[in-house]
């Protein structure tokens, strides 16, 4: 289920040679390799030239075979669509730069769940067959009696047959070998027993090595395995059955496992008269090009996903939707570091090829951080399913390549801007978790980024060290700004600045201390009365308002809480509370099912945490922030909750349309006591009949409907929310928008609760062994933006109002030597920096990045380049940019937004220079669409036609939901 990366070096290395040794020992012996981050260490540092020449050679014999061909293979359940795509891309760029392959099939055996966002990225891939295993268990039992464990599904409503993908469920034995001999009380099947790394014994006798094949037991074994081919054959349509032969950790000692079950395979074959069955060694691909090749009609899934998960009745996986929260915002920070990174690097290369700046250390840089975000995604990785050792591995490395990035960003800035060498840029993203940066000096210069190809009206942050605070921009114009005191901190204020950026430009703001005219607004802060909760007076109530151009938000001041939204355009008032709870959950084994980093298991209905809230108000010009204290009780000293909730006020002549209609609330959690899970439940008075929508990855939409079960229906209808959540009502509608994974479920009629934080201990013996009790501390402070309105208003609104928090603009800070900082004169106008690269707002530029593979996008040279050895050498290519656009609606969704649109990508790019080239890939790069014909498996509908866009001289029609992929050369480069 997961790796101790202390011992990862050592085991995969193990594996890979030993598997390409025993491999090259017997023609008919085959093997499947799956996450290239372990085979790539392998390659890079282990494999001797004898063993890369053997991986060659296996690999055109069909011996060897790569499946999906990622990185890793990622968790489906809390993972966003980009980062999926990238750690795609990223191992298989490397294939087919190395090997000139490119993947065909999936093998997603562990994720807990299986998104329906999933088929359809293997289907853009270019795979013509994909493979699941962990769905419901109940589910699964009636898919197997029923022969439907295999059908085509339709991941996407509006791509439909356009990318629909055959999708086979593996039965109830899953991806290991069932172990149990009715012969021995020892295990069958797995004789290279169990792996013991970094220390291998000795003797080479490992723990639990299964009984080996003699002429005594040949005949037992080959019995015990035929009977079960015989039971899983019966749930299958055709007279072919995958028995998968491995497990997590085997063949670390190949030979062993090789020998054993050449001799069994033998047998069988030998007496196929008397057993009624052949065997053979095969790969992923093998068996599905047997099944293929029947030619049979199969059934169509819709969009539906198979989340949540749960493999027995008190055991519901929708723990990790949350786990570890403070390792999914750093991912998702460091994801979007990534964007921005790509995008400011790419225009860089483009308009300034005499650069001082070293292109391949450049590169380097990008990749530690490409690497560090591929390598999270892993289903024991953002998942929060990992040790505390491993989590700091993967931390670490987030942290040391996030460095590497702004470090790079800032090099950029000042190259650009003929800085002298003596002065100095230092850059901070996000130290704290709302997007602070460090406190700064007096007088200085504050460099913002905005990575999105939209023009974006925001605020920033900047700590500074004092209240009368001018902040100007280029041309010496003020700015609006507003300074107040942070929530924690007496040495420092926070000023905030309302920035106006182009698409993919940057701007610079002087922020200068200085009282006058033109200084920053002061939010005014007010203290209420801490209130009771047991004994408010309800009768009695007396509401606060906080009103911007969009909301007016009442508070109850007899209870400190919000009471109501109001949404000005419509009118329409929304009864609306919000408290904390915690989910009380057993850790003891005995007394029953736990809770652990996987596992969500309630002892009962979520308990109230506060019995008195503290409420301050910080009013200003620009921005009111309400901030809520939750206690215990009236005479608690500290809270272990809080909200700060921002309304923002924007002045004539900005764009204020997406700023306005946010309520930003950022909250503070923790830590926790043992055993408890902490949720905010926000409750209104919406009729929703207790349905619930959650996003798929970032990609699209699912419908929830409250299920009742016989056991654990709370934990069973909770989902993941990756960016999106919402509830409505017949006309008003109320969305979340996060910046991080989270569990969510809607537990009453007119409900949301999202959980926020768990901190759990139990004694279950497999979780102690691998420290897995997640332990967790931490405080966290996640944030979240609602939006309220009508259907239509927020279906305008939310997918760019989403997208904007994911990549909040990069703020880096410079101070340039001298007193009066003279900017250069180039910079005195604004669009020097600016390549302003503007899509429309239902378009979303996915992917801007130099990726540096050397390979031909020409396949068969390609090819022939690596059979003549071509490839090894030379620097990476900075000449071909990729470049991915996403239709962000689907079909029907909006009559407006929901329309094809055409791009001219000349025209798009001609910021950056003159585009001489473009060429459609597939998602991953490796294809050119003109060539990639994929198997059109039977199903029982007739086929439409396809919408089969090509490039013309530029110009692209993107449809709803589509992600188009292309290379794109500009002139002089």
């Amino acid at each position: 289920l997961f790796v101790l990366q202390e011992s990862m070096h050592a085991y995969a290395a193990n594996v890979y040679t030993s598997v390409v040794e025993e491999l090259m020992k017997g023609k008919q012996r085959k093997f499947i390799a799956v996450e290239q981050e372990f085979f790539r260490l392998w390659w890079d540092g282990v494999a001797t030239d004898k063993h890369k020449q053997q991986v060659h050679q296996l690999l055109q014999e069909g011996r060897l075979e790569f499946v999906i061909g990622g990185q890793v293979m990622h968790d489906e359940a809390v993972t966003l669509i980009d980062d999926q795509i990238l750690q795609l891309t990223e191992g298989h760029g490397f294939l087919y730069e190395t090997f000139g392959i490119r993947p065909q099939f999936s093998w997603h055996v562990d994720p807990f769940g299986a998104s329906s966002t999933t088929p359809t990225l293997f289907a853009l891939a270019g795979f013509n067959a994909h493979l699941i295993s962990r769905i419901d268990y109940d589910l699964k039992t009636d898919m197997q009696k029923n022969k439907k464990l295999q059908f085509v599904w339709r991941g996407s409503p509006s791509l439909a047959e356009r990318q629909e993908i055959f999708t086979h469920v593996m039965d109830q034995y899953s991806y290991c070998t069932p172990s149990q001999i009715p012969f021995s009380n020892r295990s069958g099947f797995y004789w290279n027993g169990i792996a013991a790394f970094p220390d291998p014994p000795k003797d080479g006798v490992y723990p639990n090595m299964s009984v080996p094949v003699t002429d005594a037991n040949i005949h037992l074994y080959a019995q015990t395995m035929v009977a079960n081919v015989k039971e899983r054959a019966a749930w299958f349509r055709t007279s072919d059955v995958l028995w998968p032969w491995g497990c997590d950790k085997q063949f670390f000692n190949a030979s062993v496992q090789y020998s054993n079950m050449d001799l069994l395979l033998d047998y069988i074959n030998k007496h196929s008269d008397e057993f009624g069955v052949t065997v053979q060694y095969a790969t992923v691909g093998d068996y599905f090009q047997a099944l293929y090749s029947r030619n049979l009609t199969w059934e169509i899934r819709d969009s539906q996903d198979f989340l949540p998960y749960s493999t027995e009745p008190f055991q519901a996986w929708t723990g990790f939707y949350t786990s570890r929260s403070t390792l999914k915002g750093v991912a998702r920070r460091a994801s979007s570091l990534l964007y921005a990174g790509e995008s400011f690097f790419t225009q860089y290369v483009q308009k300034h090829p005499a650069s001082s700046i070293c292109k391949c250390g450049a590169l380097k840089q990008l990749q530690s951080l490409r690497w560090a975000v591929s390598e999270v995604q892993h289903h024991d990785g953002i998942t929060g399913t990992e040790s505390p050792k491993v989590k700091d591995m993967y931390m670490n490395n987030l942290m040391y390549g996030m460095f590497n990035v702004k470090k790079l960003m800032a090099s950029i800035i000042f190259d650009m801007n003929n800085a002298k060498k003596n002065g100095e840029v230092y850059s901070s993203v996000y130290n704290k978790d709302s997007g602070m940066a460090g406190a700064t000096d007096v007088d200085q210069y504050v460099v913002v980024y905005n990575p999105l190809a939209w023009n974006i009206t925001t605020f920033i942050t900047v700590s500074v060290s004092d209240m009368a605070m001018s902040v100007y921009d280029e041309l010496g114009r003020s700015v609006p700004a507003q300074v107040q005191s942070p929530v924690e901190s007496t040495s420092t204020y926070d000023l905030y600045i309302l920035v106006e950026i182009s698409g993919l430009s940057y701007r610079k703001y002087h922020v200068k201390a200085l009282t006058g005219e033109q200084s920053a607004f002061i939010g005014r802060s007010v203290k209420y009365k801490r209130k009771d909760l047991t004994r408010a007076d309800r009768q009695r109530r007396q509401l606060l308002p906080v009103v911007n151009n969009c909301y007016q938000v009442l508070f109850d001041q007899s209870t400190n809480l919000m009471h109501s939204i109001t949404e000005r355009q419509t009118n329409q008032t929304v009864q609306l509370t919000q408290e904390f709870l915690e989910y009380h959950v057993n850790g003891d084994v005995t007394k029953g099912p736990i809770s652990d980093n996987y596992l969500f298991a309630p002892n009962a209905s979520a308990v109230p945490v506060s019995k008195a809230v503290g409420l301050e108000v910080v009013f200003g010009n620009l921005m009111t922030e309400i901030r809520q204290y939750f206690y215990s009780n009236i005479t608690a000293q500290d809270y272990t909750y809080a909200v700060y909730t921002r309304m923002y006020t924007v002045p004539e002549g900005y764009d204020g349309r997406l700023l306005c209609h946010r309520i930003e609330q950022e909250y503070s959690v923790g830590p926790l006591d043992f055993n408890r899970e902490a949720v905010l439940r926000t409750s209104t008075n919406l009729n929703t009949r207790q349905l619930l929508y959650t996003d798929s990855n970032g990609y699209q939409i699912q419908k929830r409907p409250f299920k009742a079960y016989v056991n654990n229906t709370v934990a069973r209808n909770y989902y993941p929310m990756v960016q999106t959540a919402y509830i409505e009502d017949d006309t008003t509608r109320l969305m979340l928008l996060a910046e991080r994974a989270h569990g969510v479920s809607s537990q009453g009629n007119g409900q949301v609760e999202v959980m926020l934080h768990r901190r759990l201990w139990n004694n279950l013996q497999w979780d102690l062994n691998f420290n897995l009790t997640l332990n967790d501390s931490s405080v966290v402070r996640p944030v979240i933006w609602l939006i309220l309105g009508s259907k239509a208003a927020t279906n305008i609104l939310y997918r760019t109002s989403g997208l904007v928090l994911e990549h909040r603009p990069v703020v880096m800070f410079g101070a340039l030597p001298g007193d009066k900082p003279q900017l250069p004169r180039q910079l005195q106008h604004n669009s020097v920096h600016c390549s302003d690269v503007t899509l429309p707002p239902n378009l979303h530029l996915q992917t801007l990045s130099i990726p540096g593979w050397r390979y031909s996008s020409n396949h068969s040279e390609q090819v022939r380049n690596i059979h003549v050895g071509k490839q090894k050498q030379g620097d990476a290519d900075f000449s071909r940019v990729l470049l991915r656009i996403r239709h962000l609606y689907e079909a029907g969704e909006d009559p407006v937004l929901s329309q094809p649109v055409m791009v001219n990508l000349k025209s798009l790019l001609k910021g950056l220079g003159s585009v001489m080239a473009v060429e459609e890939r597939s998602l991953t790069g490796t294809w050119d669409v003109n060539t990639l014909k994929r198997w059109k498996w039977k199903t029982a509908q007739y086929p439409s036609k396809g919408l089969m866009d090509t490039t013309e001289n530029c110009t692209v029609t993107v449809h709803p939901k589509e992600i188009r992929t292309f290379f794109v050369y500009f002139q002089g480069q």
